[in-house]
């Protein structure tokens, strides 16, 4: 991510914070009407998953400008998912839902700079993510790039989870 994209997230991340409640319950729902298998995922609240969730989110986005900072609790965030039935192609999911509620939430301030932005952020954080839950050691060897997510390019699931 460029130092520009750092800020472009974290400026319009501000925008977020004070409806968040409301962003999360769009992002789930968004997720549940596209990958209604993804619902079984979540046995807790789920409200009070969304507020896991934004604050998931918060840390991601305050931590960009230092991201290796956080990639060790990302990295043991994504092994956890595994144990609670988080497949790579949920990330793709996860990516979709999560650039959709943005869009939805910051309108016309959602421009193709910044969607640029938060796929750059996201892609990130879900490529360390992936590549620690579902290791290069543990893919078949038939060529095939198992840590992409359902669309092939690796991005996707990464802070829905936090359960």
């Amino acid at each position: 991510m460029t130092p520009q994209q750092v800020n472009q997230v974290q400026e319009s991340f501000i925008k977020v914070v004070p409806i968040a409640n409301r962003a999360a319950a769009l992002f789930y729902g968004r997720l549940f009407e596209t990958a209604p298998e993804t619902r079984a995922l979540f046995r807790g609240d789920i409200d009070t998953q969304g507020q896991k969730l934004m604050s998931a989110l918060a840390t991601v986005v305050n931590s960009l400008g230092d991201f290796e900072a956080i990639v060790p609790v990302a990295r043991d965030l994504a092994k956890r998912h595994v144990a609670y039935g988080v497949v790579r192609e949920h990330y793709s999911l996860v990516r979709s839902a999560l650039l959709w509620t943005l869009e939805q939430e910051l309108a016309d301030e959602f421009s193709p700079a910044l969607r640029a932005a938060w796929e750059a952020a996201y892609s990130a954080l879900s490529e360390a993510m992936i590549a620690s839950a579902y290791p290069a050691s543990q893919q078949p060897r038939d060529g095939t790039d198992h840590n992409a997510g359902a669309d092939g390019d690796g991005n996707g699931a990464a802070i829905c989870m936090t359960t």
